[in-house]
This record gives C-alpha cells, sequence and structure tokens, in this order.
C-alpha cells in the first residue's frame, strides 16, 4: 500500500506498507513502511514476522516482480515454506490484505499527521502501537464478532515455533548468487574480485551475500553446503598462491591467505633445489 511522504535528511520520500498476515485470524504478522517496495523489503518484513509469529507453511504473495525474486523464493525453500504467487488479474485472490489496507488508511492514517513524524523509525512505531492496542485488539465482522487477537490464540496449538531455525535465520537470509570461478581461483561481484578454494576452478558456485551490508561471507555449492570462505583478492599473495589440485576425494578448504614469512619460504623454494630423503 502508499503510504505517506516523508521529509527526511536526504529530503522528501514516499513511503510504502509491506505487510504479512494470517489469513484465518487477519493478525499482523508483521508490518512495516519502506522506503521502497524491492524484493529486500518483503524479505525484512517476512524476517520479523517469522521472529514474532512463527514458521508458516504457506506464504501467498502478489505477482509483483519483487515478489517473483529468486532470493525470496530461495528464503521460502530454505525455510521449507510452500510459496504461492496470486493468481493475476484477480483481486478478489487479494480481498482480505485490501480490507486490511482500508482499515489501516481508515483508522491510522487518517488521524496521523505527518509534520509530527520525525522519520520512519517513529512512523513505523506509531503503526505497530495502533496495531497492537487497537487492530489486534478490535471485534472483526469477517470473524464473527471476534477479534483478530482471540482468533489467533484459538490456534496456538497449530503454531510452528523457528526452532532450530532461529540460530540460523540471518544465514537464511542471505542471498545466494551463482558465479564461475576463474583459474586463479577468484569470482567477480559489483566489480571487485574475491578468492576462493583454489580447487573450485573452473566451477559454479554460490556465492553467500549479505544483501544489507553487500559483505560476501562464503561460497556454497547448489545443494547448500559450505565450499570455503571468499576473501577479497590481494592481486601480489596471489601472484604466489600454490596451485595444485587434490586428489579426487580430497576435502575443499578455505583458501589460504599468504603472509611475509610464507612468501620467504616459496621464494625458496621456487630457487633451490631441496634434497632428495
Amino acid at each position: 500500500m502508499h503510504g505517506p511522504t516523508l521529509t527526511l535528511a536526504e529530503g522528501r520520500r514516499k513511503t510504502y506498507l509491506v505487510t504479512l498476515f494470517d489469513d484465518a485470524s487477519r493478525l499482523v504478522a508483521h508490518s512495516a513502511f519502506c522506503l521502497g517496495e524491492t524484493a529486500l523489503d518483503i524479505e525484512g518484513v517476512l524476517k520479523q514476522a517469522l521472529l514474532r509469529r512463527g514458521l508458516p507453511r504457506k506464504l501467498v504473495v502478489d505477482n509483483g516482480a519483487a515478489y517473483r525474486a529468486a532470493t525470496l523464493q530461495g528464503v521460502c525453500a530454505r525455510l521449507g515454506i510452500v510459496l504461492i504467487h496470486c493468481r493475476p488479474y484477480a483481486p478478489q485472490s487479494k480481498g482480505k490484505l485490501e480490507r486490511w489496507h482500508r482499515t489501516c488508511r481508515d483508522q491510522f492514517l487518517s488521524e496521523l499527521d505527518v509534520r509530527h513524524v520525525k522519520d520512519l523509525a517513529d512512523l513505523n512505531a506509531r503503526l505497530w502501537a495502533w496495531i497492537e492496542a487497537v487492530y489486534h485488539k478490535g471485534a472483526h465482522g469477517g470473524l464473527k464478532g471476534l477479534t483478530p487477537l482471540a482468533r489467533y490464540q484459538q490456534d496456538l496449538a497449530k503454531i510452528r515455533p523457528l526452532g532450530a531455525h532461529a540460530t540460523q535465520l540471518d544465514a537464511i537470509f542471505y542471498h545466494r548468487l551463482q558465479r564461475f570461478v576463474r583459474k586463479d581461483g577468484t569470482v567477480s561481484y559489483t566489480g571487485s574480485r574475491f578468492e576462493v578454494p583454489f580447487e573450485l576452478s573452473g566451477k559454479t558456485v554460490q556465492l553467500v551475500i549479505d544483501p544489507h551490508t553487500e559483505t560476501v561471507i562464503r561460497v556454497e555449492d547448489k545443494e547448500g553446503n559450505a565450499l570455503g570462505l571468499a576473501t577479497p583478492l590481494d592481486a601480489i599473495a596471489n601472484q604466489h598462491r600454490r596451485r595444485r589440485r587434490p586428489t579426487p576425494g580430497t576435502p575443499v578448504e578455505a583458501p589460504r591467505r599468504e603472509t611475509g614469512a610464507n612468501l620467504i619460504e616459496l621464494a625458496h623454494q621456487q630457487y633451490h633445489v631441496m634434497p632428495e630423503d
């Protein structure tokens, strides 16, 4: 839903409301005003919804490009969530969400004076206060007079907690980008090159990225198994990097970071014949 326009330090910015709620109870799992409507914005709301309300079996979303992003599909696959897209040009399939939007406009936005909103965090704090104090505790006609919170509490036994996923949630939401490893054991990302285990040369791997900081974390295979670290390229050290392919079945190790002492040792090995045993 299109939200209010805020006056921020960088100028006037339009906001967009992203909401995920429980279909049976109309309880808002999480909702937030964002400065965009990208896949990353949607993933951020989904992550908070999981932390607040547990793991859904199905996630029904719109057909927009942001909802069809490979990154969102990957997150759902890793969590075992079935991702379902609404039928195109069928607004009735989103009727409950449109009703929520109307309620939010009529009861929250109509009473909001944006002149007193300091920033995006302030706007969302006001939204969450209204959701918890008013929306969740108001009788809902589609729920036979029950409140969304009361209807949700009837199904507490069916709620699936995050369990082991809770400690891995950040990693689950990392983005995976397919990359081909060059002959020198490097891959590219945003114009920079990174060293990966040299044994991966000539193979296609997944580069694991923290999308919020654009930090490269590691490399994985297509099944999600870790293959080693990905470190920023040191062009000088890379010239002296050992490039011996392992025998079949040898496990892949993280790339070795050469130090000054290691480089001296390599120089001696290159220019001196080692005695035989």
